[in-house]
């Protein structure tokens, strides 16, 4: 994975490859349901996203796979199983998606009909949105980053598959890209996509992202 990156790959030898990997769209992502702590199963389109992104992983090397235990990973993981080598899960509570309190089980357009205001200035909040009842952005960083930090020390060198769920992706990236989580900031994650970080020591740092819808960049493939 870590040719991806040749700038990085001529400055750090035998990175750790830590690929994220967000779970496969949900019945409740289909109806702009928040979800959260809670679950709902992949939908059938959620299914053939999974499916498509194990015959894309197929082709390369992966020694581990690190998920959130909640359901909806556990079925991706599951599905993305069938087509690639067996390797050894780890499934960590601590990379579960962000807790929204009172707000999981509402749709946005609920909770922008109900609690507007209250919902704008959570979002004014950037790292410190915090749904009521659940938790902000900074603590699903603090949980979330020293699990990458023990893979990059338990698997040094090794390609690593993380599959767990947008909150957490996006504060890992948003951290190390020094973003402040406001919406007026620019895009740079799509949704559903492959997005790569590398770790060397105590370093971590932002691979190649969104690769799935840029597929003529290639993970090193297996021998």
């Amino acid at each position: 994975m870590h040719r991806l990156l040749k700038q990085q790959a001529t400055q750090v030898s035998m990175p750790t490859v830590l690929a994220l990997l967000r779970h496969g769209k949900t019945l409740w992502n289909e109806e702009g349901r928040v979800q959260g702590r809670k679950d709902s199963p992949l939908s059938p389109e959620g299914i053939s996203q999974v499916r498509e992104w194990s015959r894309f992983l197929s082709n390369y090397e992966i020694h581990h796979i690190i998920a959130s235990d909640l359901g909806r990973v556990q079925e991706t993981v599951a599905l993305l199983q069938k087509h690639l080598d067996k390797v050894s899960i780890e499934w960590n509570p601590a990379l579960r998606e962000q807790s929204w309190g009172e707000w999981e089980g509402k749709t946005v357009s609920e909770l922008k009909e109900t609690q507007g205001e209250e919902l704008e200035a959570q979002i004014r909040a950037g790292w410190d949105f915090r749904p009521p009842g659940g938790e902000s952005r900074r603590e699903v960083l603090q949980r979330a980053l020293p699990v990458i930090y023990k893979a990059m020390e338990q698997w040094p060198g090794k390609q690593l598959l993380v599959v767990c769920h947008e909150g957490i992706i996006k504060s890992l990236v948003y951290h190390l890209a020094g973003r402040s989580f406001l919406p007026e900031e620019k895009t740079i994650l799509q949704k559903r996509e492959l997005h790569l970080l590398y770790g060397n020591g105590s370093e971590l740092n932002i691979g190649p992202l969104n690769i799935l819808k840029t597929k003529k960049k290639r993970i090193e493939q297996r021998s």
